[in-house]
């Protein structure tokens, strides 16, 4: 994979993700985790912009805002999460093991180390309470 691969694969993720977070926050209410990881999606897209600039690779266009589907049932949004934040995990993996560029390694490091650490385990606690009770769960 080249660079321009690897960066405009993760930066499209990040969009899917931020995408799918608030049509979910539209169609069930500013419900945690989905209202903290949607911040927290924004700020993995502007970890990337910079290396898209260093690099100077032109970064995608975001192309999701129309084209997902949200679940029917806040439940199944929170599996959905928990579904995207394993593929995100898998993901990275896959990416590292293609850039040889350490400040490029660095920044899809920190970016799994959020979805296995926080991300996934909100999503996992919204999953175990059946999606009600406000999916409580701080994430970063």
């Amino acid at each position: 994979m080249t660079l321009q691969e690897v960066l405009t694969e993760a930066l499209d993720d990040e969009y899917k993700a931020r995408a799918m977070y608030r049509k979910m926050i539209d169609q069930f209410g500013p419900v945690r985790p989905f209202v903290n990881i949607v911040e927290a999606e924004q700020r993995h897209i502007a970890a990337l912009l910079p290396l898209f600039e260093k690099y100077r690779i032109a970064p995608p266009e975001d192309k999701w805002t129309t084209t997902l589907r949200v679940p029917d049932t806040l439940l199944e949004a929170c599996q959905a999460g928990v579904d995207a934040e394993i593929e995100n995990i898998a993901m990275y993996d896959r990416l590292l093991a293609a850039v040889q560029e350490d400040d490029v390694a660095r920044v899809l490091a920190n970016l799994q180390a959020a979805s296995r650490e926080r991300h996934l385990p909100a999503f996992l606690r919204c999953v175990k309470r059946g999606g009600g009770g406000g999916c409580a769960g701080g994430v970063r």
